[in-house]
């Protein structure tokens, strides 16, 4: 069955809806019906849908970890004392002798352990869009009733990667009248009023520049000129359509994915400002990449269960009802943090390094006033 090419929209009584003059978004009564997108309109903003039922959160569902005791093994002092050397180089003001003269004290090191999860969702908006026929291919509802907005194809992008994309969904297009231009391609001059005709900016439609013996030569002494904005016809290309006199009129389904995360660390209560590891790495421990990830039990830090549980409870919580959760990851990092206690010119100080990058953190270094010559 071959289907039929919509028409210009057209009002009841036969005539093209009368819209107010400054209408660009068409009127309700202009979009068709739908099955499955009844609700939408145009101009609106996002407004994502349900997603399919998906299989429950499932918290009785764990993957056993090893019985394994993981431990920081504590740096030497040679990679504390170079770590402290590197820290004060950077510094312009810092001298480097606390670090190269300090005499170490104690190492003490500490387990860190950070807890990150991600998931991966994806949201899925229709919205009735319109722009100018330029003879547009016309799949329309004649050649079939649109997919519902969760069963049109679109590729993901990469995992995890934050993407958004819009295509038309399918068996929903159709041409009709611009409501704008009544249809006619043209709408009135705002700037004359359709007269064609405004003041002239040089005489400030005095018709003189001087007095009453200097004509205006630009006006001819008239006051008014042809309108720039029209050309002086009193009508304007619609800026709706174009000029072309018909839109084409389609459902757009923006489609955006997002990577959510969730990231705990847990802190050992070592004075340790635990947002510098925000910065740093750490040996991975655990890692487990699936639709549905499952808490972690049985690791030997027991606050990592409890973390665990908690982000996925939340993450099902807030993104189960409005995306659809694509892909799951969650890892387990351990963070090196020694603690150093040394002494230079009979005075005891600490600093801290961290993360497998050697960072340090000594907001006590000694040797700060440094005078540049």
């Amino acid at each position: 069955m071959e289907p039929q090419q919509t028409q210009p929209y057209y009002g009841a009584s036969g005539d093209l809806p009368m819209v107010s003059a400054g209408q660009t978004v068409p009127p309700a009564n202009m979009l068709d019906k739908l099955a499955g997108y009844e609700s939408i309109d145009a101009g609106g903003e996002e407004r994502y849908l349900p997603p399919p039922v998906q299989p429950p959160y499932n918290a009785e569902g764990s993957q056993p970890q090893p019985n394994q005791q993981w431990s920081i093994p504590s740096i030497s002092e040679d990679a504390a004392r170079r770590a402290l050397i590197k820290y004060a180089a950077e510094h312009v003001t810092y001298s480097k002798r606390p670090a190269e003269e300090m005499v170490f004290k104690e190492l003490i090191p500490y387990n860190m352990y950070r807890y990150r999860l991600q998931s991966f969702t994806e949201s899925r908006s229709p919205e009735w869009k319109s722009e100018p026929y330029y003879g547009q291919t016309i799949e329309s509802s004649g050649f079939g009733a649109p997919p519902p907005p969760w069963e049109v194809p679109v590729d993901v992008p990469e995992m995890f990667e934050k993407n958004k994309k819009r295509v038309q969904v399918p068996n929903t297009a159709s041409v009709k009248g611009c409501h704008r231009c009544m249809a006619m391609g043209k709408i009135p001059c705002d700037k004359c009023l359709q007269t064609g005709r405004v003041k002239c900016r040089m005489c400030d439609g005095k018709g003189s520049l001087f007095g009453d013996d200097s004509r205006c030569n630009h006006c001819m002494g008239n006051g008014i000129e042809s309108c720039k904005s029209c050309s002086g016809y009193g009508q304007q290309k619609c800026n709706v359509c174009q000029g072309k006199c018909q839109l084409f009129f389609y459902i757009q389904l923006t489609v955006k994915w997002e990577n959510n995360k969730f990231e705990q660390v847990i802190d050992q209560q070592c004075d340790f400002p635990i947002q510098k590891l925000n910065k740093v790495t750490g040996k991975e421990l655990f890692s487990d990449q699936r639709f549905q990830v499952y808490p972690i039990v049985g690791f030997p830090e027991p606050r990592i269960n409890q973390v665990s549980q908690q982000g996925l409870q939340e993450h099902w919580t807030q993104f189960g009802k409005t995306s659809r959760i694509i892909q799951q990851r969650h890892t387990v990092e351990l963070i090196p943090v020694t603690k150093v206690h040394f002494q230079w010119k009979n005075k005891e100080n600490s600093y801290f390094v961290f993360g497998t990058e050697s960072k340090v953190h000594a907001p006590e270094y000694p040797g700060k006033k440094c005078t540049i010559m």
